[in-house]
């Protein structure tokens, strides 16, 4: 199994002849309005480009998979990835909530049944309901869901989506032991209520609980996400989390090995690349 991280929540899981693109924000830098008002430097998103590369990376893109997309939520779908995903016809694969609004789109949808475990291409499929946040912005707020993914011969993955830590979550990474998961580490927070995803305690958490590798992103590109990859490296350091926790350049691909065992995605089995 290859990960690349692209930018944000977007990234693509290779494994057989399957490159499924999740949660695509495939908008040019600064094309979206800003999400911090409260502030007297106001920065318009996305704050980066898509990395070089991207476009060839698309190319072989098969499938789609979002968390979530309703209420504003541009950065797991964008316009832009609308038009590219039409364009190119690809299956898109959402919950059952998002698919009439999705298919008003004019988008190839496949729903996923809620609670329960699927066929997903070539193995399965759990949905893992997310909470995007609590009170009156949690309210606001379209909360998804992430995804356990069960495919032959390879790695276990859960892509937490846009959540805080939740004990659906923590159920997930204690019972199932996905041997990968990706979560969001920005600790985004608007200019009102709590955060609305993880952050890097959260990160410390999760990384202690799992026995596997932890991919943080939804980093760095988006305006109300304050933390950074530096904060993550330096609480990598400082909690021996050296070769489990793995914090992804825009860009970078980690390839995992086929199969993988407790404590196995080291930096001396996952191997990371940039483009050229």
């Amino acid at each position: 199994m290859k990960i690349t991280q692209l930018r944000n929540a977007t990234i693509i899981v290779e494994t057989g002849n399957y490159r499924i693109l999740v949660d695509p924000m495939l908008a040019p830098k600064g094309a979206i309005p800003a999400l911090k008002y409260a502030t007297r430097n106001r920065r318009r998103n996305p704050l980066v480009d898509l990395p070089s590369g991207s476009s060839e990376q698309l190319k072989n893109v098969t499938h789609c998979l979002i968390t979530h997309c309703q209420k504003g939520h541009f950065d797991h779908l964008d316009r832009a990835a609308v038009k590219w995903l039409r364009t190119h016809n690809i299956p898109v694969f959402c919950m059952q909530e998002d698919a009439e609004f999705l298919s008003k789109k004019g988008l190839q949808v496949h729903p996923i049944n809620e609670q329960l475990t699927q066929g997903f291409l070539s193995g399965s499929i759990t949905p893992i309901p997310c909470l995007h946040g609590k009170g009156l912005v949690g309210r606001m707020m379209s909360h998804g869901h992430g995804y356990l993914l069960e495919l032959p011969d390879e790695p276990t993955l859960y892509i937490t989506g846009d959540t805080i830590l939740t004990e659906p979550v923590k159920k997930c990474v204690l019972e199932k032991k996905p041997e990968i998961i990706v979560m969001p580490a920005g600790g985004a927070r608007f200019d009102i209520g709590d955060d609305i995803i993880m952050g890097a305690k959260d990160v410390s958490t999760i990384t202690r609980m799992s026995a596997g590798s932890v991919v943080a992103n939804h980093l760095e590109a988006l305006d109300h996400c304050p933390v950074t990859r530096k904060e993550l490296e330096d609480l990598r350091k400082r909690e021996g989390f050296q070769g489990r926790l793995l914090i992804p350049l825009d860009g970078e691909t980690i390839q995992f090995p086929h199969t993988l065992t407790t404590q196995a995605a080291c930096h001396q089995d996952a191997q990371t690349s940039m483009p050229t």
